[in-house]
């Protein structure tokens, strides 16, 4: 099962935000694990863009649809596959890195079918995380990670630097990296001061 992204307000995700202000205008978009398809009408809206979105949960599929957005219901990884070669110029997957099977597989297939891809996750090396390990004694629960140990979607637990790591391992290059601490911007020591972080990847 591959999660969604999650619904609610455009304006309640700056990683939203964030993205809305990289992707161009008349871009060819596909946003993986889109939810309930609010980034999509934004970016339809306000940058003219196609978009397309994949999302597996029913019902926020037809919530993205009722948003006037192209939206078909199916699993990540195998809904990559159906694609050719460069059909888009950016494809997204935001929040839903650290919850697929294989995320090396993912982003590989993204950045065969854009010719760039958008990924942002929650950063898991983030000092309050950190301290909750070391303090507390057990695994973390705040805002952005509210649930128990036993019943989280996040099924792999990853930093600023592993991905960095992996990028650097791939030959992938970073365009931009954008680190973020609820609604701010952080300018340095992304791996210890950011909730969460968005990149530009190409190959």
């Amino acid at each position: 099962m591959t999660p969604s992204n999650g619904s609610g307000s455009f304006l309640d995700r700056q990683d939203y935000a964030t993205i809305g202000d990289i992707i161009p205008p008349k871009s060819r978009v596909l946003d993986l694990g889109c939810g309930d398809g609010a980034l999509l009408a934004f970016l339809m809206e306000e940058k003219g863009v196609d978009a397309r979105g994949v999302e597996i949960d029913s019902q926020l599929v037809q919530q993205a649809i009722s948003r006037g957005a192209s939206v078909y219901q199916g699993d990540i990884a195998q809904s990559l596959s159906d694609y050719p070669d460069g059909s888009f110029d950016y494809v997204i997957l935001s929040q839903t890195l650290q919850q697929v099977v294989r995320p090396r597989a993912i982003l590989s297939d993204m950045l065969r079918v854009g010719r760039k891809m958008i990924v942002g996750f929650p950063n898991f090396g983030y000092w309050q995380i950190r301290a909750s390990y070391v303090l507390g004694g057990r695994a973390p629960k705040s805002r952005m990670f509210p649930y128990e140990w036993f019943d989280s979607p996040n099924i792999h637990v990853l930093t600023v630097q592993d991905f960095e790591s992996l990028a650097l391992q791939e030959k992938w290059r970073i365009e931009h990296r954008i680190f973020l601490a609820g609604r701010r911007r952080v300018g340095f020591l992304g791996n210890l001061r950011a909730e969460v972080a968005v990149y530009v990847v190409e190959r």
